[in-house]
């Protein structure tokens, strides 16, 4: 299996895109090496990003590198938000007594932890923390792990829950107030912000969370708190996970309010992925925000950047493929 470096020689004309024996490391359940290069490239500096990004693209032209890629892209300016849920058939994220262990296959749940790794921050509500009791760690792909925001506006969780005291990771609790007190929960550091009637303003908190370096941020759960980033306007993806399965009555996903007629529901650009046994839809968001939206490269863009001449289908199998 070939794996993907990128170091300051140049392999092909347009980057500087080296192909490497296997890292030692290399998930031996056939995580592809070409990840590595991707986590890599999401380092890179914004003027450099461009050049790097089409030389992986040339060098392997597959869904994998597709589905990922865009999401490398630096952010030098407003935040990016991606939301994700895994949910059934028929919307539902959970069982009605909170149990979502698990709703999506384990390609997804690797597939969260990617996420996860492309990201200056991971977003979850107080009650995913008091319901799944996460690590919110990239322990199943190599990669960085976010810092860890947890949003518990009245301040109920307590100290015992393992994002606060285990040490994966920088943490920080979101709480509602106003004040620049240097408070801990933990191992947490305490960020206040402004609040009403215990519902954060997240545009308030995407900028607070700017302002300290994170511009990549991943909303993961729960359905609340993402359907929330989703009403401010504040996604520029989403992406559902639909798994095989019907729930019945459970906890829903997304929910937004109801529209007159099919003609008014939102219908966005979208890619569609097979991830293991789940459907992945990729929604582009960033349309409904176009002044100010970061958008990420399209599937035509990278896909006229891959059918060069070198274009090699050279990347291991991967149990990612696109659909449309």
């Amino acid at each position: 299996m070939l794996g993907y470096q990128l170091t300051d020689g140049c392999a092909c004309e347009d980057s500087d895109l080296t192909l490497t024996t296997p890292h030692p490391d290399d998930d031996p359940q056939g995580e592809p090496a070409v990840w590595r290069s991707l986590i890599e490239l999401a380092a890179t500096e914004a003027e450099r990003w461009p050049q790097r990004a089409a030389g992986l693209a040339l060098a392997t032209s597959n869904d994998f590198v597709d589905l990922y890629l865009p999401l490398s892209r630096p952010v030098t300016e407003r935040a990016r938000v991606l939301g994700h849920l895994g949910q059934s058939i028929d919307g539902y994220i959970a069982a009605a007594s909170g149990d979502s262990s698990f709703v999506n296959d384990q390609e997804n749940i690797r597939h969260l932890h990617r996420l996860r790794a492309l990201h200056d921050a991971v977003i979850v509500g107080a009650g995913t923390v008091a319901a799944d009791d996460p690590r919110l760690t990239t322990r199943r792909v190599p990669g960085p792990s976010p810092v860890r925001v947890v949003l518990d506006p009245n301040r109920r969780l307590s100290e015992s829950f393992q994002v606060f005291r285990d040490g994966a990771a920088r943490t920080i609790l979101v709480v509602a107030g106003d004040s620049d007190a240097a408070e801990r929960h933990g191992d947490a550091g305490v960020l206040f912000v402004p609040a009403t009637d215990s519902l954060f303003d997240l545009r308030a908190l995407v900028n607070r969370l700017a302002g300290l370096g994170l511009r990549r941020l991943f909303v993961e759960g729960g359905g609340m708190t993402v359907t929330r980033f989703f009403e401010a306007g504040l996604l520029d993806r989403l992406q559902i996970a639909v798994a095989p399965m019907f729930i019945g009555r459970g906890r829903p996903g997304i929910r937004i309010p109801a529209q007159a007629s099919i003609t008014d529901c939102p219908r966005p650009p979208n890619r569609v992925f097979a991830m293991g046994q789940d459907i992945l839809f990729d929604c582009d968001l960033s349309g409904r925000d176009a002044a100010t939206a970061d958008k990420p490269a399209n599937r035509s863009a990278t896909a006229t950047i891959a059918s060069g001449a070198n274009a090699t289908p050279s990347v291991p199998e991967s149990p990612i493929k696109r659909i449309r």
